[in-house]
């Protein structure tokens, strides 16, 4: 179950990921994409988002 899981969140960072860089978001202040939690993710995505409606 762990192992589906972890493809689960693996699988949405990386659409989280692709979706703030063709926004042309790089980094969450000094932290590059890649180093924030699925949390710290979603939150952006639904600032940026928001930003756009």
């Amino acid at each position: 179950m762990s192992r589906i899981l972890r493809e689960l969140v693996d699988r949405r960072k990386h659409y989280i990921i692709d979706y703030l860089i063709a926004a042309k978001h790089y980094k969450k202040g000094e932290q590059h994409l890649y180093e924030l939690t699925l949390t710290d993710l979603e939150i952006e995505f639904a600032r940026l988002k928001n930003r756009k409606e």
